[in-house]
């Protein structure tokens, strides 16, 4: 399963677009797709003929009176595509979240049970660069980003990978980006110099194919229904077609590259074992736990891991009581617990120390 956000702050880049159409052409080849809608313009759920009262904001909010789960919100669209749907309300989680600890992690906790179902989860950010858009790249492994031919959208571009970059940095999670040129007009000299400039900045990450100028994208959106719905033989439908194809491809490339990878650092990984069993010993087993009867998941994360998140922070239960040992080097750690995605300090342990976030990591002192 992969989940693929695709963002841009600059409007008019075919952003929805791209998010609707994408979901639709990957669904048609077999596979089966969810689209988030996680922009309070809900252009998307819009675009789908889709109207809900309910949306994602009633599942991430705390302060929602109708609280509710992904389950109860997801709407079918077509065979094999679902949609979560978006509303105005949604726009108030970027204040609301502000204040919260482990705020970018929320939409990962609530999209966390859904990936067995799903072959790709898609997400359709806001046209900015706030909180919901940091949780949609914190919990993908891939960011599409549509970009029409104007120096502008470059531009627009580079803001989105300084956030992708803070983000690698600062949360240790790393994005793989890529960049689709849309709404291509052949008929222009400037969109074939400004696409000679996209290809010698970008690259590899740059998408073969683009997506041109097409009104029956327009009028499908306009309709509620998607492009393949409604002329699956017009040039919009194809584009978005041959997108999804170039995705399967390249992530079929990708795999036969990381499984010759693989073979090829074999000995490598022999010869790494012996020094890895020798450091081993430098490290300590140290027990961490915490009460929390009722919790879903539980992690721990602190300077010992660089903050990270994965399943060798995860906790298992007994009881009410989530626990789990990891090795420390002797030495001084912090760290804090993350509890159904809500980060904590542990309240078993007085000695705390305050983090530049404004709250508080614990601290803990391994003697060897």
């Amino acid at each position: 399963m992969k989940v693929i956000s695709i963002a841009n702050q600059k409007g008019g880049c075919g952003k929805t677009t791209t998010a609707i159409n994408l979901a639709s052409a990957l669904s048609a080849i077999g596979k089966k797709i969810l689209l988030i809608d996680l922009d309070p313009q809900a252009h998307a759920s819009l675009g789908l003929d889709i109207e809900s009262q309910d949306s994602i904001y009633n599942v991430i909010s705390h302060l929602t009176p109708k609280k509710l789960v992904m389950d109860d919100i997801i709407k079918r669209v077509e065979e094999r595509f679902d949609i979560v749907p978006s509303n105005i309300l949604v726009g108030t989680l970027e204040q609301e979240l502000s204040d919260e600890i482990g705020r970018e992690l929320k939409l990962l906790s609530v999209i966390e049970p859904l990936k067995e179902r799903y072959d790709y989860i898609l997400i359709d950010c806001p046209p900015s660069l706030g909180i919901l858009t940091v949780n949609a790249i914190r919990t993908s492994d891939e960011i599409i980003i549509p970009v029409e031919t104007s120096r502008f959208s470059m531009q627009g571009v580079d803001h989105l990978m300084d956030i992708v970059n803070l983000i690698k940095d600062r949360l240790n999670h790393a994005v793989n980006c890529r960049v689709l040129i849309t709404m291509f007009d052949s008929r222009l000299r400037h969109s074939f110099a400004m696409l000679a400039t996209f290809k010698e900045k970008f690259k590899e990450r740059l998408f073969d194919t683009i997506v041109h100028v097409n009104v029956k994208l327009k009028e499908s959106a306009v309709l509620g229904r998607t492009v393949a719905c409604y002329d699956k033989y017009c040039r919009g439908a194809k584009d978005y077609y041959s997108l999804a194809k170039e995705m399967l491809a390249r992530e079929r490339e990708d795999f036969h590259q990381m499984r010759e990878s693989s073979v090829l650092n074999k000995e490598l990984s022999r010869k790494m074992q012996k020094i890895m069993a020798q450091e081993i010993k430098d490290f300590l087993p140290t027990k961490f736990e915490i009460e929390a009867p009722g919790a879903k998941t539980v992690y721990i994360t602190g300077s010992f891991n660089d903050w990270a998140l994965d399943d060798a922070c995860r906790l298992k239960e007994n009881n009410g009581v989530w626990a789990t040992d990891i090795p420390l080097r002797p030495g001084i750690h912090q760290y804090q617990f993350i509890v159904d995605g809500v980060w904590c300090e542990d309240p078993k342990n007085p000695r705390q120390e305050k983090n530049s976030f404004g709250d508080v990591n614990s601290i803990i002192e391994v003697v060897g």
